[in-house]
Order: structure tokens, then sequence, then C-alpha cells
């Protein structure tokens, strides 16, 4: 058993797309599906039971979290320059943990907006190299990221959050802006790569397809802005219908 928290590992590499790849990317899907069963409409008697969702997954988000700093601390790992919680999914696991357990509203529009594609792009591709299943770290990653998009669904279609509205997009986009600007300038300072503004990724990722430093950075910013409101749109489209129907009420 201890093999499979060991480092060096040498049970072999992670699969892109894998079995083991697919199969945690359908345990995910099918959690997913499964939450608006807890929804108040369907179960309107089981607030227990959606409070203890909540919390309990909370609690998992930040116990998986604290296990990943202590297992690279065990090990030597553990670095100032590599392992702060300064990456923006280190970051959308405790704001996820935080909107669950109090249903803030910013912190809920962070994890919600940024936290869903910036954490399916890692449950995409994620940078797992040497440590394949079975070993503990390919539990972590997955447990990590699909913790944080179960979060914002959790906290959509069960507890009735959502974007407040545009304002949400501007504001959500605005302070990562802002936390990216300070991050860039850090990263030299600590000789890190925080949200990989230093240098891509050593393992495969879709950062690959946005090309050399730095110009791939400005594709980053493109396409973080272009999900963002991505996010926001199913709400934009129902609030302009409700808005187009009452109109037409009126009018009637």
């Amino acid at each position: 058993m201890d093999v499979y928290f060991s480092y060096p590992y040498t049970g072999g590499d992670f699969v892109p797309w894998g079995a083991a790849h697919l199969g945690a990317l359908w345990v995910i899907a099918l959690l997913a599906l499964g939450l608006p069963a807890l929804s108040p409409r369907r179960l309107p008697q089981a607030g227990a039971l959606r409070r203890a969702a909540r919390l309990g997954l909370a609690f998992l988000l930040l116990g998986n979290e604290l296990f990943w700093h202590a297992w690279h601390a065990h090990f030597g790992l553990w670095t100032v320059q590599a392992l702060l919680p300064l990456n923006l999914c280190n970051l959308l696991v405790f704001l996820s943990a935080f909107a669950l357990l109090t249903r803030n509203q910013l912190a809920y529009e962070f994890v919600y907006l940024l936290g869903v594609p910036a954490a399916s792009q890692v449950l995409l591709t994620p940078a797992l190299g040497p440590f394949g299943f079975p070993h503990i770290l390919f539990f972590q990653i997955f447990i990590s990221h699909g913790g944080v998009v179960l979060a914002a669904l959790l906290l959509t279609w069960v507890e009735g959050l959502r974007p407040a509205s545009w304002r949400s997009v501007g504001r959500v986009a605005t302070i990562a802006l802002l936390y990216a600007t300070g991050i860039f300038f850090l990263n030299p300072l600590l000789g890190g790569n925080y949200l990989f503004l230093a240098y891509k990724p050593p393992a495969a990722t879709l950062l690959d397809w946005l090309g050399p430093w730095p110009w791939y950075i400005l594709s980053m910013v493109g396409i973080g802005l272009a999900l963002v409101v991505l996010m926001y749109l199913p709400f934009a489209i129902r609030d302009r219908r409700r808005y187009q129907a009452r109109a037409t009420r009126r009018l009637s």
C-alpha cells in the first residue's frame, strides 16, 4: 500500500485519455448529473441532506488540499517557488470551500465564472507526469479540480445562487486580471512560475496551442475573458427572455 503514496513512484506514468483518466471524468460527470436531485424542488424536505452535501464537499476539498501540501513536505518537495497557494486552482479550492460553508456571493461568482472553466481545463489535461493510477496524487488532482466544478454546480443548481448581473462578470474579470498582474511581477522575486506566467509547464497542456512566451499569456487572458462571459450567458439569455415575456404581458 505504501507504494501508492511513495516518491518516486514506479507504478507507471499517467496516461492521458486512458481508462483511468476517462473513468475519473465519468465519476465527476455522474456526480454532477446527480446534483439536481438534491434541489428543493425535487426534495423539499431534505434541507439537512443538502447541508450535509455542501459541508461534506467543503471539508473534502480542504482536507484534500492540505494533504497535497503535507505529501510534498513529507518528501522534501515543498518549495516557495512552486507550492505557495498562489496558482488559480489552489485559490479556487479555498474559495470553493468558503463559498460552500458561507454561500458568500462574491466567492461563488469566482468559483462559478472562473473556477468551472479553469478546473475543467486541468481535468481534461492534468499535469500528473509520472503519477499514474492508482498513485494518491492521481486521486488528489481529480478530487481538487472535480470538487471545484461540483461546488459551483451544487451552489447553482441546489442552493439557487447565480451571478447577479453583467457586473459580476466585470468584477470577476477585473480582480482576476489585477491578481495575475501582481503574480507576473512576483514570479521573478520568488523564482516561481505561478499561473504559468513565466513559462509553460513541462507536461502537455492546452497552453501548447497558444504560441510562445509571452504571447500565450495574451491568449490566456483573451480565452479566460471569453470563458467567463460564456459561463454567464445562460443567465443573461434567461433574464432577457423573462424581461421580454413581462413586456409582452404588459402590452397585452
